[in-house]
């Protein structure tokens, strides 16, 4: 059977070396265009695009999946299967029809809640505790289509985008290795999704790392581990972006003050005033500096009690 793996952040990659360790016929890798990266903008592959290499395999990079010359050049393939996890583009029809035994995306979220491009960070922002991985066939709406298989896992209190990504990642290879037989077998009986049920995760944009301290303690806190590690969320001292990349609650405010004022600065952080406690902001980034431990931080800058965050 020939499959081709169309996926390109970390978390495809654990689905992807399963396959290959399975033996299953990975025929070609579909991935995202190199982008560049860091301050030096160094042209970079994604990490599926260097799993594929590594094992010799072919590497289609469309800009655009849609273009019929894209389509045409993964027909030439002839998938019999299609497996996607977090490719990053919509599929249209033409693709979707191209594979007998369909097209099958892990997804990161129990759906038919958190359909969209960020269901990871959306659930740690709004505080759940629950989420998992959904296999499920591909249709031509968003995540819509009918569900295969689910696992579930927990969300724990100290957990990050980072670490829930790490998490679900395995789970999600996991869980389509065990579907794996049943798929190549044939299209499968599958569950048609609840729509009085669906929820939307939108990618995140500019304003929702904004920290707005009128908002309580445990809202701020998820909201922070939420963009950890891709942005951070910020505030601003003096005018500039003030980043915070990790932050611990508070029960009760050592002082009465308005939303967003410095409490106080030692050495297990900085305490800011919220809504209706204080938060502990314990690792932070000023404007054009690295990322620091807050106790660092304190110890060689101006920051002073009573001092206003943004």
């Amino acid at each position: 059977m020939n499959i081709v793996f169309m996926g390109t952040p970390a978390f495809a990659v654990p689905s992807l070396r399963m396959l290959l360790a399975e033996g299953y016929n990975v025929v070609a890798v579909v991935t995202q265009p190199d982008r560049p990266q860091g301050r030096k903008k160094v042209l970079t592959p994604t990490p599926i695009k260097e799993v594929a290499l590594e094992h010799g395999i072919p590497v289609l990079q469309p800009q655009r999946m849609r273009n019929p010359e894209a389509v045409a050049e993964l027909a030439a393939y002839k998938p019999d299967l299609i497996v996607t996890a977090a490719y990053g583009q919509i599929l249209p029809k033409a693709v979707l029809d191209l594979p007998a035994n369909g097209c099958v995306n892990v997804h990161g979220s129990l759906l038919p809640k958190y359909r969209g491009g960020a269901p990871i960070q959306r659930c740690i922002i709004n505080g759940e505790t629950e989420t998992g991985i959904t296999l499920m066939y591909m249709a031509e709406g968003l995540d819509t289509g009918d569900m295969i298989a689910q696992v579930k896992v927990s969300i724990e209190e100290e957990d990050t985008s980072g670490t829930l990504f790490d998490k679900l990642s395995i789970a999600g290879a996991d869980l389509l290795k065990e579907q794996m037989p049943r798929l190549t077998a044939g299209k499968l009986e599958a569950q048609v999704q609840d729509e009085q049920q669906a929820t939307y995760a939108p990618n995140l944009k500019r304003k929702d790392e904004k920290i707005d301290w009128n908002r309580s303690t445990v809202d701020i806190y998820n909201q922070i581990r939420g963009l950890v590690p891709f942005s951070g969320g910020f505030t601003l001292w003096n005018g500039d972006v003030f980043k915070v990349w990790s932050s611990r609650k508070a029960e009760k405010a050592s002082k009465e003050a308005a939303p967003g004022t410095v409490l106080q600065l030692a050495e297990q952080g900085i305490e800011v005033k919220t809504g209706d406690a204080s938060l502990w902001l314990t690792r932070i980034q000023p404007s054009g500096k690295k990322q620091m431990d807050a106790a660092e931080f304190v110890r060689g800058n101006t920051m002073t009690p009573g001092t206003v965050l943004e």
